[in-house]
């Protein structure tokens, strides 16, 4: 592992909440209290056959932990035109269904920590289920998904993996790509989308199920509002989260709460 194309270096990110470093075809990353947890869960997935997450590797010399580096391209803000096509956003759908299948079952450790947000919890925080399904992914941005041939092909950073729903994670992803924002805080290539058309590509892709299909909106708007709250408590306590919350986060998220108020209704007729 130590000796596998260790000639190249690259710093992949220290804008960041973390530093990660690509050394050859390994990614490494400082230890955090739910490293383990999460190493423990993409285990899991590739046992069950889902490629589409980084193989966890343990731990180098440094005491950072060590994982499969996934070729590819990770699109950033502005995403380009060719991320909005209708077919990227089907083909996400599936990956996420994949995973999904995959996870479900999982029993985490007796031990296991998840990660969570800087800050603690606000009042008003409401609860997206009544019992999770599985643990997945729960952070779909841009920034964690690898296109492979111009097409979504894996998911990177599980740190925010954590007990879920299936509708509620699916809810995050339709977040960050039908997406659920107002048209001012889309990327340009995004602005004018029928989203309601594509939440039902996604939903058709996926295979959700009518109970499921009924779920979604009402999840996406506790969701927004939740995120709001937690956001705001983030940015109290992190440098890095105060960063993006002056940047733009403290007027985008109350915005997107509006829009998805506004549009529920066109939403739940595409869906249903």
């Amino acid at each position: 592992m130590e000796n596998a194309g260790q000639h190249h270096k690259e710093r992949l990110g220290s804008n960041g909440w973390t530093d990660v470093l690509r050394i050859g075809n390994t990614v490494r990353r400082p230890v955090r209290p739910f490293t383990a947890t999460v190493h423990a869960f993409l285990t899991h997935l590739h046992e069950q056959g889902f490629e589409g997450a980084p193989v966890p590797l343990g731990y180098d010399a440094e005491g950072r932990e060590v994982l499969t580096y996934i070729p590819g391209e990770v699109p950033v803000e502005p995403l380009p035109e060719s991320a909005a096509a209708d077919h990227h956003l089907t083909d996400l759908a599936r990956l996420v269904r994949r995973l999904h299948d995959a996870a479900e079952g999982w029993v985490p450790p007796p031990d296991a920590v998840f990660g969570t947000l800087p800050g603690t919890p606000p009042p008003g925080v409401e609860p997206l289920f009544l019992e999770p399904e599985l643990v997945s992914h729960q952070d779909y941005c841009p920034g964690n998904v690898v296109f492979q041939e111009g097409r979504p092909a894996a998911l990177i950073d599980f740190d925010l993996a954590r007990p879920t729903t299936r509708v509620a994670d699916v809810a995050n992803a339709l977040y960050w790509w039908a997406p659920l924002l107002d048209p001012r805080d889309r990327s340009p290539a995004f602005r004018s989308m029928d989203v309601p058309h594509r939440v039902r590509l996604f939903a058709d892709a996926y295979g959700m199920s009518a109970g499921q299909r009924s779920q979604v909106v009402d999840a996406a708007i506790r969701r927004q509002r939740n995120s709001a709250l937690t956001m705001k408590a983030a940015a109290e306590a992190d440098p890095v989260f105060r960063r993006w919350w002056d940047q733009g986060l403290k007027d985008r998220l109350p915005r997107a709460g509006t829009w998805l108020a506004e549009n529920a209704g066109a939403l739940r007729k595409a869906l249903l």
